[in-house]
Parts: C-alpha cells; sequence; structure tokens
C-alpha cells in the first residue's frame, strides 16, 4: 500500500489552498474515475482534496433560460430536477443514463467533464449548447475547454466550480451504450436554437468529443431525419478497440445523430 492524505474541504478557496500545499494532489469529487485507477496502482496522489461538501458547489440554478448547475452536483440529482427537465428534458434524460444508480448517485457534472473520458456523457451536451465551464479562476468556452483525450484546459490546480448553458428551444441525446459499463460507444447531442443546430458527439473519437459539422450544415437546412441520410461519417480518427470497429463506429454516429433529430422533430412545440 502507498500512503495518501485525505482532506475534506469546506470551501472552494480552501481546496485550492491545500492543493497548493500538496506535493502531488488530486481533487475529488465522485470519485467514478479517480478511485478505479488508484486501485490499478495507475495513479498514487500523495493528497486527495475531497470537494463533496462544498455547499457552494451544489444544485442547479435557472434564471430565466440560464442554466448553471454546481460542479459538485450528482448526475441524480441532475435527473431529477423538475424545473430543469420543463426547460431542457434532454440534459435531464442525459443524466439519468448514465451508468448505474450508485454511479449516478456518487458521480458528478465537474468530476465527469475534468477527467474528460472520451465516452463520458456530458462533453457531448456542453459542446452542443455552448456552455460555460466556470473555474475558481476563469470562464472557459467549452470549445476551448475540451482539448483531447483525458486532456482539458484546466491547470493543476483548478477547480470547476460550475457550468453554465442557455437552453436550447430543442435538444435531444442518444447514446449506444457498451452492455457492460453503459458508457457510450457512439453518442450525439443535437442542439437547435432557431435556425442554428450544434452537434456534438461522445464515445467515438480518438481525441475525445467533437462537433459533426457536416451534420450541423445538412439539418440547419432540413431539420428531419432525412437530411442525414447522405452524410458520410469518415473513420478515421475514430476509435477502434475490442468493443468495435472505427467503421462501426461511424455507422453508429449516423444512426444515433438520426434518432436524436427525430425525437426533437416529432416532440410537440
Amino acid at each position: 500500500m502507498y500512503e495518501t492524505q485525505y482532506h475534506r474541504a469546506t470551501s472552494v478557496e480552501g481546496a485550492a489552498r491545500l492543493m497548493g500545499e500538496a506535493e502531488d494532489g488530486k481533487f475529488l469529487a465522485g470519485g467514478m474515475t479517480l478511485i478505479p485507477t488508484m486501485k490499478q496502482r495507475l495513479a498514487s496522489p500523495s493528497d486527495l482534496v475531497d470537494l463533496r461538501r462544498i455547499e457552494a458547489l451544489k444544485g442547479v440554478k435557472i434564471s430565466g433560460r440560464t442554466v448553471r448547475i454546481g460542479a459538485v452536483t450528482s448526475h441524480y440529482d441532475v435527473s431529477i430536477n423538475e424545473e430543469l427537465a420543463k426547460l431542457c428534458p434532454a440534459i435531464v434524460s442525459l443524466a439519468g443514463h448514465i451508468g448505474d444508480p450508485q454511479v449516478r448517485n456518487m458521480g458528478t457534472i465537474g468530476g465527469s467533464i475534468a477527467n474528460n473520458d472520451p465516452a463520458a456523457d456530458y462533453p457531448s451536451a456542453l459542446l452542443a449548447l455552448e456552455a460555460t465551464i466556470i473555474t475558481n479562476r476563469r470562464s472557459i468556452p467549452a470549445s476551448e475547454y475540451f482539448v483531447g483525450l483525458f486532456e482539458t484546459a484546466l491547470g493543476s490546480d483548478e477547480i470547476v466550480t460550475a457550468v453554465e448553458f442557455t437552453a436550447p428551444d430543442k435538444a435531444a441525446y442518444k447514446k449506444f451504450p457498451n452492455p457492460a459499463s453503459l458508457y457510450a460507444m457512439a453518442g450525439v447531442f443535437v442542439a437547435k436554437s432557431g435556425d442554428k443546430v450544434r452537434v456534438a458527439v461522445t464515445g467515438a473519437g480518438e481525441n475525445g468529443v467533437f462537433r459533426l459539422e457536416d451534420a450541423e450544415t445538412a439539418l440547419a437546412t432540413n431539420f428531419s431525419p432525412s437530411a442525414l441520410d447522405g452524410l458520410a461519417v469518415d473513420p478515421d480518427g475514430l476509435l477502434s478497440d475490442m468493443h468495435a470497429s472505427a467503421e462501426y463506429r461511424a455507422n453508429l454516429v449516423k444512426v444515433m445523430a438520426k434518432r436524436a433529430v427525430a425525437e426533437i422533430a416529432n416532440r410537440p412545440m
């Protein structure tokens, strides 16, 4: 066994101070990735700074069409928020289909995007919704935040405090889950506001989440599943592993995109 010091932070400022004093510290939110990584000896931080007791990082706040979700808000709490369900049901549905009940009760939105797992669900939503990731130092557009596979724009001692976005007119998220882990083998989030459409893909890219710009262009003039009939998703740059080849994932991306558009198109105004 290796020695790890555990710290329970009660404020964002205190958490940042503890991390600054640590030799090789890690922030702990839900621990859904960090704890298994430590168990496998793939990570051995000198200190763990637990953010889960910081009240300022919890909860969903809605003002008009602006949504702000605190970083340590659990997937479960997002999934049962009735006010959010009326304004942006797609994000509520997404949260309700992450992992299993234990994962949804322990996992947090901040932990998910800080880790930026290539198969995580939230990154596609935040990219499609043009969200802003707010930290203890600055605000980062989602388009600049997700850098690559397990990489973000965060500094080593920077803390995600919330995410914020303007609710779209309509949106939907569809994923093809791995039957064992329920991670997305391909997940597509489609958001429509007026004539503007954004499509983001998770679970399929070698460099993590990405926008599907050809689909956006097609849907901007004809928002229907048939607009994607001629879409050719390039398998170059897509993941290929024991679960699915890059070519198979390319097809999944197109199918999930069409399903998301169909859900939006068939939803009553």
